[in-house]
């Protein structure tokens, strides 16, 4: 009973902050589920969760949908990161999470020295930095943050940033969680009845989220988004399992 309890706070509050700042919902759960569950089960358990904010994310914030940047941002995201894990795979040896981790930290500190800083949003920088974000995410296994860095750059508009972000996160979570099926995880009975508890919760945190946004100044947007990519690439360097 306090396991699931617990989960359920956890749930509402890292679908509260994956939805405000568009990643962290991995993050803060599976270190924690870890210390319950085996980590194959820890992954679908979060995997779900984490695919249902995108889903929130996308309902919520439909209002933002810009085709362009979907197609020039998102499918090249997508694909770009196949080639960027197969890149991983070949480079074992390397503090992968470590550079992150100082990558993000120093694009941070940028973002706050040059705060009027942006990349023109054209399909062209839309295209590259879909490809960036993809190489990077494959390549550092960690997408939701390096989404949320490149996607900064563009200095989008609060609802524009986070559909984007849940719609791009949709399609590779469908993926991620497909593979856990496939290889044979399944969640045991007490885990499941806590998924459905958690689920409406997720909801509600990502409910909680969207008004917080709404009363968030846009000019203030981009400040909140780099302080948590800077918490992200500190986490990174001192804790990257």
């Amino acid at each position: 009973m306090t396991q699931t309890i617990l989960l359920c706070l956890l749930t509402f509050v890292a679908s509260g902050l994956g939805t405000a700042t568009g990643f962290g919902t991995s993050t803060l759960m599976v270190p924690v589920l870890a210390f319950f569950v085996p980590v194959p089960v820890t992954l679908l358990f979060v995997g779900l969760i984490h695919l249902c904010g995108d889903i929130w994310k996308v309902l919520l914030f439909r209002s933002g949908f810009d085709g362009k940047l979907v197609l020039g941002f998102g499918l090249s995201g997508i694909v770009a990161s196949f080639a960027g894990a197969s890149l991983s795979v070949k480079t074992p040896g390397l503090p992968l999470k470590q550079v992150l981790g100082g990558f993000l930290l120093l694009y941070t500190i940028y973002l706050f020295r040059k705060p009027q800083w942006a990349l023109p949003k054209t399909n062209g920088t839309a295209v590259c930095g879909g490809l960036l974000s993809g190489l990077f995410a494959g390549f550092f296994g960690v997408g939701g943050a390096v989404r949320g860095a490149f996607l900064t750059a563009f200095d989008l508009p609060k609802k524009e940033y986070v559909f984007t972000a849940g719609l791009i996160a949709f399609f590779i979570d469908i993926t991620r969680v497909t593979s856990y099926f496939a290889g044979g995880i399944l969640l045991q009975a007490n885990l499941l009845y806590t998924l459905f508890a958690c689920i409406p919760l997720s909801f509600i945190g990502a409910l909680t989220a969207k008004k917080f946004l709404d009363r968030l100044p846009q000019k203030k947007f981009r400040f909140f988004v780099g302080v948590f990519l800077g918490l992200a690439g500190l986490k990174l360097l001192i804790w990257p399992g």
